[in-house]
């Protein structure tokens, strides 16, 4: 595995970078998007059906592509990131990060001791199993990016707080959870919904960091990019499947 901390310096220097969701668990279609020419790739293990082995064959199926795999993992719990990162995930997104303190462990499980207390073992496949170990050690903390979901209220109450802690990369909305957490779901267009990825997207700009959001809309995609969203996922692997699907399905029965 290249050790090179281009892909986060590109998410930090808040270059337009473009992704999608894999929430059906598939290597194949892990392959599929990699190979469409997404910068990035999310594996959904939060809310998809997949399992750590599945997870491994789609990073070795990702890994045959351009695009960079980034895991949401399914807590923020230290040992979800040991394994995912172990098994070669270039970057964690972490639901519900609603605290500066949640952000603070999250940083630290992403990073070995002694900056962190992510657990050190040299023979996986993050480090080549162990063949670029010492240096994977020394410098993953340059090339891991950490993404940080911004889904409460009270996330967006602390997003300047997290914004500013050293690790956190991008402040990434979760639109459905965002508005249902705040009493308007699914009302993209509701002000307050829009007044809260405008903070989100200020403090990021602010501090350095990014600001990213999954978007199921494609109109909406050059208003997000105008409010300053640069790592933006456009749909899923499941949507796409699933609309296709219905498109042949309406086409048959119209005859």
């Amino acid at each position: 595995m290249s050790l090179s901390p281009d892909f986060r310096n590109r998410v930090l220097a808040r270059e337009w970078l473009v992704g999608t969701w894999l929430n059906l668990g598939s290597p194949v279609t892990a392959e599929l998007a990699g190979l469409a020419g997404f910068d990035w790739v999310l594996l959904d293990h939060e809310h998809g059906p997949g399992g750590e082995d599945t997870m491994l064959h789609q990073l070795q199926a990702v890994a045959a592509t351009p695009a960079v795999p980034i895991v949401r993992i399914a807590a923020n719990e230290i040992p979800r990131y040991k394994r995912a990162l172990d098994m070669g995930a270039r970057g964690i997104l972490v639901p519900f990060v609603s605290t500066v303190a949640e952000a603070e462990t999250s940083v630290a499980a992403m990073r070995y001791p002694p900056r962190g207390i992510r657990g050190v073992a040299k023979i996986h496949r993050g480090s080549g199993f162990g063949a670029n170990f010492d240096e994977y050690y020394r410098r993953a903390h340059e090339w891991l990016v950490n993404a940080v979901q911004i889904e409460t209220p009270g996330a967006v109450a602390n997003v300047e707080g997290i914004a500013a802690l050293d690790g956190i990369d991008v402040l990434f909305v979760g639109p459905v959870d965002l508005t249902c957490n705040m009493g308007i779901p699914e009302q993209f267009d509701h002000p307050r919904f829009l007044a809260a990825v405008r903070d989100v997207a200020a403090a990021a700009r602010k501090h350095g960091k990014a600001a990213g959001i999954l978007l199921h809309n494609p109109a909406l995609v050059a208003q997000f990019r105008d409010w300053g969203f640069t790592f933006v996922a456009l749909g899923s692997d499941g949507g796409a499947v699933r609309a296709g699907l219905q498109r042949n399905l309406e086409a048959l029965r119209a005859c």
